[in-house]
C-alpha cells in the first residue's frame, strides 16, 4: 500500500526533493515565464525550490513516498511564519536575472494567501513518468488524515492539479496570473472535509 510508504523528509533529502519537484514542474507555464531561457532553468528552478524546501525542514513539514517519485512540502499557517533566513539574498543569487519575476510570484501568492489559521500545501510533486498513478492522492490523504480541525490551502499550477484537488474536496478561491497569463488557482479545502 502507498500510504504505509511515505515518510517524513529532514535536510538530508532536501536536494533530491528540490530536484524532483524541478523536473516535475518543468513543463508548467509559470515556469516558462519564470526563466525564459530554456538552457538554465532546471538549475534555477531546483535552487529556488531549495530555498523553500530547507525552510520547510526548519517549520514545515516535507511528506515523501519512499523511492522518491513523489513529495509533499506543507507549512503549518496556525501562528506566524518567518521567512526563510537570508530570503532575498538566496533569491537573488538563486534566479540572477530573473529574481523581478520570482518576486512578482512571491507578491502574487502573498495577496492572495488567506489569514485563517490553515495548513499550506505549498508544493506537490510527481515524477512525470509516475503521474497518474495515485502518488500524490497518497501524500495528500496521508497529511489530511492529520490535519484534524484545520482547513487547508493551497495554489494549483495547472487545470490537470486544480482537478486532483477539487477531488479532495478543496473549492476554488479565486484565479489569478503571472503578467504572461500563467494562471494559479487559489483553493481552500474546509476543516474536516
Amino acid at each position: 500500500m502507498i500510504r504505509e510508504r511515505i515518510r517524513g523528509a529532514g535536510a538530508g533529502d532536501a536536494g533530491a526533493v528540490a530536484e524532483l519537484i524541478a523536473t516535475a514542474f518543468a513543463s508548467l507555464d509559470a515556469v516558462s515565464y519564470l526563466v525564459p531561457d530554456p538552457e538554465g532553468r532546471h538549475e534555477i528552478m531546483t535552487a529556488h525550490f531549495r530555498i523553500l524546501v530547507d525552510h520547510a525542514v526548519e517549520h514545515g513539514e516535507i511528506d515523501v513516498i519512499d523511492d522518491g517519485p513523489a513529495v509533499a512540502v506543507w507549512f503549518p499557517r496556525t501562528a506566524p511564519l518567518p521567512d526563510p533566513p537570508g530570503y532575498e539574498r538566496r533569491l537573488a543569487e538563486a534566479t540572477g536575472p530573473w529574481v523581478e519575476r520570482f518576486r512578482a510570484l512571491d507578491a502574487l501568492f502573498d495577496k492572495h494567501h488567506p489569514v485563517e489559521p490553515h495548513h499550506h500545501l505549498a508544493l506537490l510533486a510527481v515524477h512525470p513518468p509516475r503521474q497518474g498513478q495515485g502518488l500524490g492522492t497518497a501524500l495528500l490523504r496521508h497529511h489530511h488524515a492529520r490535519l484534524g480541525r484545520l482547513p487547508a490551502y493551497l495554489e494549483a499550477s495547472s487545470p490537470r492539479s486544480r482537478d486532483l484537488y477539487l477531488r479532495h474536496g478543496y473549492r476554488p478561491r479565486e484565479e489569478f496570473a503571472l503578467p504572461d497569463g500563467s494562471a494559479f488557482w487559489a483553493m481552500w479545502r474546509p476543516a474536516g472535509t
